[in-house]
């Protein structure tokens, strides 16, 4: 990519949000999808400057993590604990105004206040991975975040999953 995009943070999030639905299908067109989650997560850290951003990938019993922007992170994240696992389990975005209020919240940040964790499925609909998106600030997301995100996340999902006809160097 010979260009980075680039972000107005004054400009409204459904600018930010329409930008990006221009941008993502451009940008993410290698065949790894470690390379397309990368920049995902740098072009969703770029457009909004969220505290971290990023993937964890189903594996088993367990969310292993992926690329990400931010300070480091819970490099697992087991079944039926937390927000990411919420989403996980229930195939479907959850949003939390505070993290602090959310029971068996997993704190991998002091910093994070508010999180929004989407799924991200394969073309049969299953959630094979999930995007977790931390704030500093409380009540940073809205439900019109999750519906945006989450239609993204859904027209490119296919560049963000392992695709089995990539033949692995």
């Amino acid at each position: 990519m010979g260009t980075s995009p680039a972000f107005d943070l004054q400009s409204s999030r459904k600018e930010r949000y329409d930008q990006l639905d221009l941008q993502c299908p451009a940008v993410l067109v290698d065949p790894d999808p470690v390379a397309n989650q990368a920049n995902f997560a740098a072009l969703i850290h770029m457009a909004f400057g969220w505290h971290w951003v990023g993937f964890y990938r189903v594996k088993g019993q367990e969310l292993i993590l992926g690329p990400f922007q931010g300070p480091v992170a819970c490099t697992r994240l087991h079944k039926g604990k937390g927000v990411c696992a919420a989403a996980w389990d229930r195939n479907e975005a959850v949003l939390v105004r505070d993290v602090e209020e959310f029971p068996g919240h997993v704190a991998c940040s002091p910093l994070s206040r508010s999180e929004l964790v989407l799924p991200v499925r394969d073309d049969r609909g299953q959630v094979r991975a999930v995007f977790d998106i931390d704030s500093a600030v409380v009540g940073d997301f809205e439900p019109a975040d999750a519906v945006r995100l989450q239609k993204l996340i859904d027209a490119v999902s296919t560049a963000l999953l392992e695709n089995p006809q990539y033949d692995h160097p």
